[in-house]
Protein backbone atom coordinates (compact mmCIF):
# COMPACT_ATOMS: atom_id res chain seq x y z
CA UNK A 1 0.00 0.00 0.00
CA UNK A 2 1.73 3.47 -0.49
CA UNK A 3 2.47 5.62 2.01
CA UNK A 4 2.48 9.36 2.80
CA UNK A 5 5.82 9.44 2.06
CA UNK A 6 5.17 8.41 -1.93
CA UNK A 7 2.77 10.68 -2.45
CA UNK A 8 4.49 13.46 -0.96
CA UNK A 9 8.04 12.72 -3.11
CA UNK A 10 5.58 12.37 -6.27
CA UNK A 11 4.14 15.23 -5.65
CA UNK A 12 7.08 17.67 -4.96
CA UNK A 13 6.18 18.33 -1.65
CA UNK A 14 6.86 17.55 2.67
CA UNK A 15 4.75 14.93 4.07
CA UNK A 16 3.98 17.39 6.43
CA UNK A 17 2.20 19.54 3.29
CA UNK A 18 0.18 16.41 2.49
CA UNK A 19 -0.44 15.97 6.02
CA UNK A 20 -2.02 19.30 5.82
CA UNK A 21 -3.70 19.02 2.38
CA UNK A 22 -5.21 15.99 3.78
CA UNK A 23 -6.50 17.67 6.75
CA UNK A 24 -7.27 20.82 5.86
CA UNK A 25 -6.18 22.70 9.04
CA UNK A 26 -3.69 24.65 7.75
CA UNK A 27 -3.55 26.56 4.75
CA UNK A 28 -2.32 24.84 1.48
CA UNK A 29 -2.54 26.55 -2.12
CA UNK A 30 -5.18 25.40 -4.03
CA UNK A 31 -2.59 23.82 -6.84
CA UNK A 32 -0.80 22.61 -4.78
CA UNK A 33 -3.82 20.43 -3.05
CA UNK A 34 -5.16 19.46 -6.65
CA UNK A 35 -1.04 17.62 -6.96
CA UNK A 36 -1.57 16.27 -3.98
CA UNK A 37 -4.93 14.71 -4.90
CA UNK A 38 -3.63 13.82 -8.45
CA UNK A 39 -0.64 11.55 -6.83
CA UNK A 40 -3.18 9.98 -4.24
CA UNK A 41 -5.65 9.12 -7.24
CA UNK A 42 -2.61 7.61 -9.22
CA UNK A 43 -1.15 5.55 -6.27
CA UNK A 44 -4.61 4.72 -4.82
CA UNK A 45 -3.58 6.04 -1.60
CA UNK A 46 -6.48 6.45 0.62
CA UNK A 47 -6.00 7.51 4.34
CA UNK A 48 -9.36 6.07 5.60
CA UNK A 49 -8.00 2.72 3.95
CA UNK A 50 -4.90 3.16 5.87
CA UNK A 51 -6.44 3.12 9.04
CA UNK A 52 -8.90 0.00 8.50
CA UNK A 53 -5.75 -2.17 7.65
CA UNK A 54 -5.21 -2.85 11.01
CA UNK A 55 -5.00 -6.82 10.30
CA UNK A 56 -1.74 -6.74 8.07
CA UNK A 57 0.19 -7.81 11.08
CA UNK A 58 1.81 -6.64 14.62
CA UNK A 59 -0.46 -4.45 16.82
CA UNK A 60 -0.22 -1.48 14.83
CA UNK A 61 0.16 0.72 18.12
CA UNK A 62 2.75 2.77 18.28
CA UNK A 63 4.37 4.01 22.05
CA UNK A 64 5.55 7.71 22.74
CA UNK A 65 7.09 8.38 26.04
CA UNK A 66 7.34 12.27 26.74
CA UNK A 67 8.76 13.89 30.01
CA UNK A 68 6.22 16.49 30.71
CA UNK A 69 2.73 16.20 28.21
CA UNK A 70 1.67 19.66 30.43
CA UNK A 71 3.96 21.57 28.58
CA UNK A 72 3.00 22.90 25.08
CA UNK A 73 5.65 21.73 23.63
CA UNK A 74 5.43 18.59 24.19
CA UNK A 75 1.78 18.42 23.55
CA UNK A 76 2.79 19.15 20.02
CA UNK A 77 5.12 16.95 19.90
CA UNK A 78 2.92 14.62 20.55
CA UNK A 79 0.04 15.94 17.81
CA UNK A 80 2.83 15.33 15.06
CA UNK A 81 3.59 11.54 16.23
CA UNK A 82 -0.42 11.08 16.16
CA UNK A 83 -1.21 12.86 12.73
CA UNK A 84 1.33 10.50 11.19
CA UNK A 85 0.21 7.19 13.17
CA UNK A 86 -3.25 8.06 12.09
CA UNK A 87 -2.14 8.80 8.59
CA UNK A 88 -0.54 4.90 7.89
CA UNK A 89 -3.24 3.52 9.97
CA UNK A 90 -1.60 3.14 13.44
CA UNK A 91 -2.47 3.87 16.84
CA UNK A 92 -0.89 5.69 19.16
CA UNK A 93 -0.48 5.44 23.46
CA UNK A 94 1.16 8.40 25.65
CA UNK A 95 3.52 8.12 28.51
CA UNK A 96 3.86 10.97 30.52
CA UNK A 97 7.66 10.32 32.58
CA UNK A 98 7.70 13.37 34.81
CA UNK A 99 11.41 14.20 34.22
CA UNK A 100 11.33 11.01 36.76
CA UNK A 101 14.11 8.30 35.49
CA UNK A 102 12.63 5.48 36.56
CA UNK A 103 8.97 6.11 35.55
CA UNK A 104 10.75 6.60 32.17
CA UNK A 105 12.57 3.07 32.30
CA UNK A 106 9.05 1.41 33.99
CA UNK A 107 7.28 2.75 30.99
CA UNK A 108 9.67 1.26 28.32
CA UNK A 109 9.42 -2.05 30.05
CA UNK A 110 5.61 -1.39 30.07
CA UNK A 111 5.44 -0.75 26.50
CA UNK A 112 7.68 -3.99 25.53
CA UNK A 113 5.14 -6.21 27.63
CA UNK A 114 2.11 -4.94 25.75
CA UNK A 115 3.84 -5.53 22.19
CA UNK A 116 3.67 -2.07 21.25
CA UNK A 117 5.02 -2.31 17.61
CA UNK A 118 7.84 0.94 18.02
CA UNK A 119 8.01 3.40 20.64
CA UNK A 120 9.01 7.58 19.95
CA UNK A 121 11.19 8.45 22.34
CA UNK A 122 11.50 12.03 24.23
CA UNK A 123 13.73 11.47 26.93
CA UNK A 124 13.44 13.60 30.21
CA UNK A 125 16.52 12.06 32.15
CA UNK A 126 20.08 11.13 30.97
CA UNK A 127 19.63 7.77 30.28
CA UNK A 128 21.79 5.22 28.89
CA UNK A 129 21.75 3.16 25.05
CA UNK A 130 21.92 0.16 27.36
CA UNK A 131 19.26 1.07 29.92
CA UNK A 132 16.89 1.60 26.74
CA UNK A 133 18.32 -1.74 24.96
CA UNK A 134 17.64 -3.77 27.82
CA UNK A 135 14.13 -2.45 28.42
CA UNK A 136 12.34 -2.77 24.96
CA UNK A 137 14.45 -5.50 23.46
CA UNK A 138 14.01 -6.01 19.63
CA UNK A 139 11.42 -3.46 19.79
CA UNK A 140 12.40 -0.50 17.45
CA UNK A 141 12.48 2.95 18.88
CA UNK A 142 13.13 6.61 17.31
CA UNK A 143 14.63 9.06 19.39
CA UNK A 144 13.39 12.86 18.99
CA UNK A 145 14.38 15.89 20.55
CA UNK A 146 16.17 14.66 23.15
CA UNK A 147 19.58 11.58 22.08
CA UNK A 148 20.45 8.65 24.73
CA UNK A 149 24.30 8.20 25.68
CA UNK A 150 26.21 5.85 24.03
CA UNK A 151 23.51 5.27 21.25
CA UNK A 152 23.87 5.00 17.70
CA UNK A 153 20.42 5.35 16.98
CA UNK A 154 18.08 7.23 14.40
CA UNK A 155 17.30 10.47 16.08
CA UNK A 156 15.60 13.61 14.60
CA UNK A 157 16.71 17.04 16.66
CA UNK A 158 16.88 20.57 16.37
CA UNK A 159 19.80 22.62 15.99
CA UNK A 160 20.20 22.98 19.34
CA UNK A 161 23.92 24.60 19.31
CA UNK A 162 22.75 26.91 16.49
CA UNK A 163 19.71 28.29 18.54
CA UNK A 164 22.16 29.10 21.31
CA UNK A 165 24.02 30.76 18.89
CA UNK A 166 21.46 32.80 17.65
CA UNK A 167 20.56 33.73 21.40
CA UNK A 168 23.97 35.15 22.08
CA UNK A 169 24.41 36.88 18.86
CA UNK A 170 21.27 38.50 18.91
CA UNK A 171 22.18 39.68 22.75
CA UNK A 172 25.54 40.77 21.90
CA UNK A 173 23.94 43.03 19.02
CA UNK A 174 22.08 44.95 21.63
CA UNK A 175 25.13 46.31 24.02
CA UNK A 176 24.97 43.00 26.84
CA UNK A 177 28.58 42.21 27.85
CA UNK A 178 27.98 39.81 30.74
CA UNK A 179 25.01 37.17 30.77
CA UNK A 180 23.62 34.22 32.41
CA UNK A 181 22.37 30.83 31.55
CA UNK A 182 19.49 28.90 32.99
CA UNK A 183 19.44 25.28 31.76
CA UNK A 184 18.99 21.42 32.69
CA UNK A 185 22.00 19.88 33.26
CA UNK A 186 22.62 16.24 31.72
CA UNK A 187 20.13 16.60 28.94
CA UNK A 188 21.55 16.91 25.48
CA UNK A 189 19.02 19.24 23.75
CA UNK A 190 19.87 22.05 26.88
CA UNK A 191 23.93 21.34 27.44
CA UNK A 192 23.89 21.53 23.27
CA UNK A 193 22.57 25.08 23.91
CA UNK A 194 24.32 26.60 26.37
CA UNK A 195 27.44 25.59 25.20
CA UNK A 196 26.36 26.63 21.82
CA UNK A 197 25.58 30.33 23.36
CA UNK A 198 28.42 30.05 25.89
CA UNK A 199 31.11 29.57 22.79
CA UNK A 200 29.38 32.21 20.94
CA UNK A 201 29.59 34.58 23.78
CA UNK A 202 33.22 33.93 24.29
CA UNK A 203 34.18 34.27 20.59
CA UNK A 204 33.62 38.05 21.43
CA UNK A 205 36.04 38.12 23.92
CA UNK A 206 33.10 38.67 26.58
CA UNK A 207 33.42 36.99 30.01
CA UNK A 208 32.11 33.62 30.39
CA UNK A 209 28.19 33.21 31.10
CA UNK A 210 27.63 31.75 34.63
CA UNK A 211 25.63 28.63 34.34
CA UNK A 212 22.33 28.33 37.12
CA UNK A 213 20.98 24.72 36.96
CA UNK A 214 17.21 23.92 37.00
CA UNK A 215 14.48 22.14 35.53
CA UNK A 216 12.76 22.30 32.50
CA UNK A 217 9.60 23.87 34.50
CA UNK A 218 8.01 27.48 35.40
CA UNK A 219 9.54 26.63 38.67
CA UNK A 220 12.56 25.52 37.41
CA UNK A 221 13.24 29.20 36.16
CA UNK A 222 12.04 29.91 38.79
CA UNK A 223 14.35 28.85 41.36
CA UNK A 224 17.26 29.14 39.22
CA UNK A 225 17.12 32.81 38.87
CA UNK A 226 16.70 33.10 42.85
CA UNK A 227 19.66 31.53 43.18
CA UNK A 228 21.46 33.96 40.62
CA UNK A 229 20.56 37.00 42.34
CA UNK A 230 21.04 35.67 45.70
CA UNK A 231 19.26 36.41 48.95
CA UNK A 232 20.60 40.41 48.79
CA UNK A 233 19.23 40.95 45.21
CA UNK A 234 22.74 41.14 43.54
CA UNK A 235 22.67 41.87 39.71
CA UNK A 236 25.61 41.43 37.59
CA UNK A 237 24.14 40.60 34.69
CA UNK A 238 22.21 42.29 31.76
CA UNK A 239 20.67 39.08 30.29
CA UNK A 240 19.41 36.02 30.95
CA UNK A 241 19.61 32.55 27.99
CA UNK A 242 16.75 30.01 29.32
CA UNK A 243 17.44 26.85 27.34
CA UNK A 244 13.85 26.35 27.02
CA UNK A 245 10.47 28.97 27.17
CA UNK A 246 9.56 27.97 30.77
CA UNK A 247 12.02 28.42 32.23
CA UNK A 248 12.32 31.76 30.54
CA UNK A 249 9.30 32.72 31.95
CA UNK A 250 9.57 31.61 35.11
CA UNK A 251 12.82 33.75 35.32
CA UNK A 252 10.88 36.77 34.26
CA UNK A 253 8.41 36.05 37.08
CA UNK A 254 10.93 36.38 39.85
CA UNK A 255 12.82 39.27 38.15
CA UNK A 256 9.66 41.20 38.29
CA UNK A 257 8.98 40.22 41.97
CA UNK A 258 12.04 41.65 43.15
CA UNK A 259 11.76 44.93 40.98
CA UNK A 260 13.08 44.50 37.88
CA UNK A 261 11.90 45.18 34.67
CA UNK A 262 11.92 43.10 31.67
CA UNK A 263 13.49 44.47 29.08
CA UNK A 264 14.36 47.84 30.67
CA UNK A 265 16.56 46.15 33.16
CA UNK A 266 17.21 42.69 32.00
CA UNK A 267 17.08 40.98 28.73
CA UNK A 268 15.40 37.29 28.45
CA UNK A 269 15.40 35.09 25.49
CA UNK A 270 14.24 31.55 26.00
CA UNK A 271 13.89 28.59 23.39
CA UNK A 272 11.45 26.25 21.69
CA UNK A 273 8.30 28.79 20.88
CA UNK A 274 5.33 27.17 22.79
CA UNK A 275 2.34 28.71 22.63
CA UNK A 276 2.32 31.04 25.40
CA UNK A 277 5.57 32.41 24.41
CA UNK A 278 3.69 35.30 22.12
CA UNK A 279 0.90 36.10 24.74
CA UNK A 280 3.30 37.28 27.13
CA UNK A 281 3.30 40.68 27.91
CA UNK A 282 5.81 41.54 26.92
CA UNK A 283 6.18 38.72 24.43
CA UNK A 284 9.05 36.63 24.87
CA UNK A 285 11.90 36.94 22.54
CA UNK A 286 12.83 33.02 21.76
CA UNK A 287 14.38 30.32 19.56
CA UNK A 288 11.85 28.52 17.44
CA UNK A 289 11.89 24.72 16.82
CA UNK A 290 9.56 23.08 14.78
CA UNK A 291 8.28 20.37 16.95
CA UNK A 292 5.51 19.20 15.17
CA UNK A 293 7.78 18.91 12.66
CA UNK A 294 9.59 16.85 14.19
CA UNK A 295 7.28 14.28 16.27
CA UNK A 296 5.45 13.72 12.44
CA UNK A 297 9.31 12.96 10.83
CA UNK A 298 10.31 10.51 14.29
CA UNK A 299 7.16 8.95 13.63
CA UNK A 300 7.21 8.60 9.72
CA UNK A 301 10.82 6.62 10.24
CA UNK A 302 9.50 4.29 12.91
CA UNK A 303 6.72 3.47 10.78
CA UNK A 304 9.01 2.96 7.98
CA UNK A 305 11.13 1.02 10.16
CA UNK A 306 8.38 -1.29 11.39
CA UNK A 307 6.80 -1.77 8.27
CA UNK A 308 9.88 -2.92 6.53
CA UNK A 309 10.56 -5.09 9.05
CA UNK A 310 13.94 -3.30 9.41
CA UNK A 311 15.75 -1.21 12.06
CA UNK A 312 15.62 2.63 11.78
CA UNK A 313 18.52 3.57 10.08
CA UNK A 314 21.17 5.23 12.56
CA UNK A 315 21.18 8.46 11.72
CA UNK A 316 20.70 12.05 13.19
CA UNK A 317 18.36 14.59 11.44
CA UNK A 318 19.23 17.97 12.58
CA UNK A 319 16.13 20.46 12.06
CA UNK A 320 16.56 24.19 11.33
CA UNK A 321 15.86 26.74 13.74
CA UNK A 322 15.06 30.53 14.02
CA UNK A 323 15.26 33.68 16.29
CA UNK A 324 11.95 34.91 16.93
CA UNK A 325 12.25 38.94 18.12
CA UNK A 326 9.87 39.65 20.56
CA UNK A 327 9.37 42.34 23.63
CA UNK A 328 11.65 40.67 26.49
CA UNK A 329 15.06 42.28 24.93
CA UNK A 330 15.90 45.42 24.52
CA UNK A 331 19.54 47.77 24.03
CA UNK A 332 21.42 47.22 27.34
CA UNK A 333 21.19 50.66 29.39
CA UNK A 334 24.23 51.21 29.96
CA UNK A 335 25.10 51.48 26.03
CA UNK A 336 22.44 53.59 25.28
CA UNK A 337 23.00 56.30 27.63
Amino acid sequence: MATIAEVARLAGVSPTTVSHALSGRRAVSEETRRRVQEVMDELGYSPRRAAQNLATGGTRLLGLIVPDISNSFFAELAKGVEEAAIDAGYNMVLCNSAFNHDRELLYLETIRSRAVDGVVYAAGSPTTHREMADSLGSIPVVLVDEEVLGSNTCSFVSDNAEGGRLAAEHLIGLGHTDAIILSMAGLASSDDRAQGFSDAWVSHDLPQPVVIGGDFTYDGGYAALTDAVGPLHDIDFSAVFATNDLMALGAMKRLMEIGLHVPQDVSVVGFDDINIAGMTNPGLTTVRQDVWQLGFRAAEALIASIDTSSPPPAERHVQRVELIVRGTTSLCMSDAD
